[in-house]
């Protein structure tokens, strides 16, 4: 191909794409929004948190969608007003480096978790985040060591109040030296725990740009994933045609596994109106 022909094609292409976007969105405003609920839908607000908590709770409620992730105790009493359910709580961890892998945090970190069990417990949720941490030149196998040694010290509390507490899985691009980066990784830890209330956060968008082969990642290893986050690769935006997974056969394939979690959108919104974009990524995993 002439290199002139070439350019003139790239710029059909281009403004193929941004016609796409723009009638996805107007598509979407127009239509009803309408939920199977076969999937338990839920969200992170860190995504929209340029909108007002309560706002955001309100929107929820007139969509139909029952519940949130990533919300600590300050704000359960809002979730509550709005009768919205914290899919996933937090507030315990340091932070994504400093986690269980690293035996100096053990004593805060039981401290914190000890705290907030029952507080979990008594605001009628189940699910606790928790992190590895980063491996700061510390082997693999040394590091899932000090995740048992670490947290099967609050296991027992965990066991007793019925919350579970939930790895999350994350990437290497974007979280460089992050240790619980692999599915086999968290597997592992999950069998050396031995405990029902000790999960996986499968995030999708992590694991895609990690390992890929999503969905055999989720046949294979379902009984281990407590949860779940969704977000387009790459960029971590709308989960829409403009990126390389396609959520209805993912999320075909967890209601085959039997699960009965969680499904939270974890994408960072680049249309105008981000409410659409939200509704628009419940519809594409609503199967």
């Amino acid at each position: 191909m002439k290199r002139r022909k070439f350019i003139a094609t790239t710029a059909v292409g281009a403004a193929g794409l941004a016609t796409t976007k723009v009638n996805a969105q107007k598509m979407q405003t127009n239509n009803d929004f309408k939920l199977k609920n076969n999937i338990n839908h839920s969200v992170c607000q860190w995504c929209f948190n340029d909108i007002p908590l309560e706002d955001f709770l309100k929107t929820l409620q007139q969509l139909g969608i029952k519940a949130i992730d990533l919300i600590g105790p300050k704000d359960w009493p809002l979730l509550k007003k709005y009768d919205i359910f914290c899919s996933m709580c937090n507030g315990a961890e340091i932070s994504l480096e400093e986690g269980w892998n690293d035996p100096k945090n053990h004593e805060i970190l039981i401290g914190n978790y000890t705290e907030m069990i029952p507080k979990v417990a008594e605001a009628g949720y189940t699910n606790l985040i928790c992190f590895s941490g980063n491996r700061n030149g510390m082997n693999d196998y040394v590091g899932l060591q000090n995740c048992v040694d670490g947290l099967s010290q609050i296991m027992p509390l965990a066991e007793k109040h019925g919350v579970i507490i939930q790895m999350e899985l994350f990437n290497q691009v974007n979280h460089p030296d992050y240790m619980c980066d692999s599915s086999l990784w968290g597997v592992e830890l999950c069998k050396h725990l031995g405990s029902d209330n000790f999960k996986l956060l499968y995030d999708i968008y992590h694991m895609q740009i990690q390992e890929g082969d999503i969905i055999r990642s989720i046949q294979d290893y379902h009984p281990y994933f407590g949860h779940y986050h969704t977000a387009g690769v790459p960029g971590r935006h709308e989960i829409d045609d403009t990126q390389e997974l396609y959520y209805p056969a993912i999320m075909k394939a967890i209601l085959e596994t039997g699960y009965k979690g969680y499904v939270a959108q974890e994408f960072l919104p680049t249309w105008d109106n981000k409410i659409e974009a939200l509704k628009d990524g419940f519809l594409r995993c609503d199967v």
